[in-house]
């Protein structure tokens, strides 16, 4: 996955966030945070990067809707009755279920399905399918971000730590080889 976006870009985020929004297990965390990353190494841009996961979250998002629309995914014996559930709350919370599913692990992934079989309304669901789907783009590429950047601050504080402590240990070596 990281090689694919340092390769495509925001191009490859885009390509990842579609099956993962398919129902194609393929972990959002994982091209998120390494996107910013890719920010804090100034090769991609923040809101591009939130911009490209969200287009890419919704367009997978609407092909599972369109499979859901179907009802054949119900039949399934493993998700089957995960949709029915999904499909349970969605009939008593309306609609924002679709929201609240994609800021959820896993649940962002499959909330569309029972979305397209309980027959949400295509424009509320791309509505709350993209507000949801770029709050989770944007914290995750936040994220990203300010591990990229603690890093740098660990590991410049890291290198004379380690410089010092190996200088010490080498001391340490010389005074024991010098009483010996």
């Amino acid at each position: 996955m990281t090689g694919m976006v340092t390769r495509f870009g925001l191009l490859g985020v885009f390509l990842l966030m579609v099956p993962e929004s398919a129902c194609i297990p393929i972990p959002s965390e994982v091209t998120l945070l390494f996107s910013g990353f890719a920010v804090h190494q100034g090769w991609m841009s923040f809101p591009l990067a939130v911009l490209a996961a969200t287009a890419g979250n919704v367009v997978g998002s609407l092909l599972a809707y369109g499979v859901g629309t179907t009802r054949l995914v119900a039949r399934l014996p493993l998700i089957g009755d995960q949709i029915d559930r999904w499909g349970e709350v969605i009939d008593r919370r309306g609609p924002s279920a679709v929201f609240i599913a994609r800021l959820m692990p896993l649940a962002r992934t499959f909330i569309s399905l029972p979305a397209g079989g309980r027959h949400v309304p295509l424009g509320r669901f791309v509505a709350l399918s993209t507000l949801g789907c770029a709050l989770w783009a944007f914290a995750l590429v936040l994220t990203g971000l300010l591990a990229g950047s603690a890093w740098t601050l660990v590991r410049s504080l890291l290198s004379p730590a380690l410089l010092v402590a190996g200088v010490l240990v080498i001391a340490a070596g010389l005074l024991r080889l010098r009483r010996a």
